[in-house]
């Protein structure tokens, strides 16, 4: 073991509570008392195993990195900021340097800044590569979001026997068509349907492409068997379908999703009748 890292090994493990006690003390409300033990024994092996400060990749450091990847995507998952994260693990440094000053700078001061560099290098080496993996977290985090609000926002009913429908809400992308059509697809199978209602009242604007993904829903639709209403068609909508010449023809469509499930009863053969009083 280097001599530095000796002297860094006496002083984490003669003074490892007092240094986690005053870490605690600095970061306060963003400190964590299990995630700096963790790294503290993590850094503790890594200067034991003379890991390169200025290699992360060093294998000296796989524990270290580990634990900060946990560290990341629990902080990333809690809404923690990169900065505080990232200032959680710098923070461990001053209590370092208290110590490795108590026990060196009277006897061998020389020594005393060699360990001083060689655990600076290594925190901020560590730190750095702690923001790259919190904003890879974070970007999961935001992608998990996303897919669960889409999810969400595209559920398949049934409404009754033999009858599904989707009500879409927002603007409809290549992405969600995607989704709607494998979702609605997989319920055609399950619930054996024949007959499924697209209700697009929450779609804002219907243009080419909007068209284009709706088309291609319905014919994935009549592929597995099934038929297919288009409900939701306001004024304003039928009049940008027209204008843009989009072509329809074949695929029914009403302008509520009443209207809609009302057809759809009649094509299954049910008769809705109101009970005489």
């Amino acid at each position: 073991m280097k001599t530095e890292n000796t002297a860094i090994d006496n002083v984490l493990t003669r003074l490892k509570e007092q240094i986690l006690s005053d870490w605690m003390n600095d970061v306060g409300q963003i400190g964590d008392h299990q995630e700096a033990e963790a790294l503290l024994a993590a850094l503790h092996d890594a200067i034991r195993a003379d890991a390169d400060a200025e290699k992360i990749d060093d294998p000296a450091l796989d524990k270290a990195r580990n634990v900060l990847r946990g560290l990341s995507q629990t902080r990333a998952a809690q809404g923690s900021t990169a900065g505080e994260t990232s200032q959680f693990i710098l923070a461990v440094k001053k209590p370092l340097f208290a110590g490795l000053q108590a026990q060196l700078l009277a006897t061998d001061p020389q020594r005393l800044m060699a360990a001083i560099w060689m655990i600076s290098t290594l925190v901020d080496s560590l730190a750095q590569w702690t923001v790259t993996a919190y904003q890879r977290s974070r970007e999961d985090v935001i992608s998990r979001q996303q897919q669960e609000l889409l999810e969400l926002s595209t559920p398949v009913v049934k409404l009754w026997e033999g009858v599904l429908a989707v009500p879409m809400i927002g603007t409809l992308d290549s992405g969600r068509t995607q989704m709607v059509m494998e979702s609605l697809l997989q319920r055609i199978v399950e619930t054996g349907s024949e007959l499924a209602i697209i209700d697009i009242t929450g779609v804002p604007t219907v243009d080419t492409l909007v068209a284009q993904h709706l088309l291609k829903t319905v014919t994935a639709i009549r592929l597995m068997g099934a038929d297919c209403i288009i409900s939701g068609i306001r004024p304003q909508i039928a009049q940008t379908i027209v204008h843009l010449g989009i072509d329809l023809q074949g695929i029914t469509t009403k302008a509520t999703l009443a209207d809609a499930l009302s057809l759809a009863l009649k094509k299954g053969g049910y008769v809705v009748t109101r009970p005489s009083k």
